[in-house]
């Protein structure tokens, strides 16, 4: 996992807090991020774009998702200016982060199940 894209302190404290949930969580944010990544490809305007940049860079941040969190934050940042020129290279490399990111997510996901398998025996 690669520290640039995931933070493993986040998922570990997580995985803490969440104990035998922590798999729900995991496609809790995976199913939601698919659902904002396409209605941030669907805004047609700047609120909109600010409304869905800003809801994901805040469920990124919270599960970890480091440069997905980046850059939705500098979406964000260019709907609030108004300046959106640029905006479309950008969804598109959210798009590409978060395609990168979701399989280790699923991963992650995977392992914790396995260790809960585990303890359980």
């Amino acid at each position: 996992m690669a520290d640039t894209h995931l933070d493993p302190d986040v998922l570990s404290a997580l995985q803490e807090v969440m104990e035998g949930e922590y798999p729900i969580l995991v496609d809790t944010f995976l199913a939601d991020s698919e659902q904002r990544l396409q209605l941030l490809k669907q805004a047609a305007d700047a609120t909109q774009i600010l409304e869905m940049a800003h809801s994901f860079k805040g469920s990124s941040s919270n599960m970890g998702a480091i440069r997905l969190a980046d850059l939705c934050h500098e979406l964000e940042l260019k709907a609030q200016g108004q300046n959106l020129s640029g905006a479309e290279a950008l969804v598109a490399e959210i798009d590409r982060e978060f395609a990168f990111v979701r399989p280790l997510y699923e991963e992650e996901r995977r392992r914790s199940l396995s260790a809960s398998l585990i303890i359980r025996r």
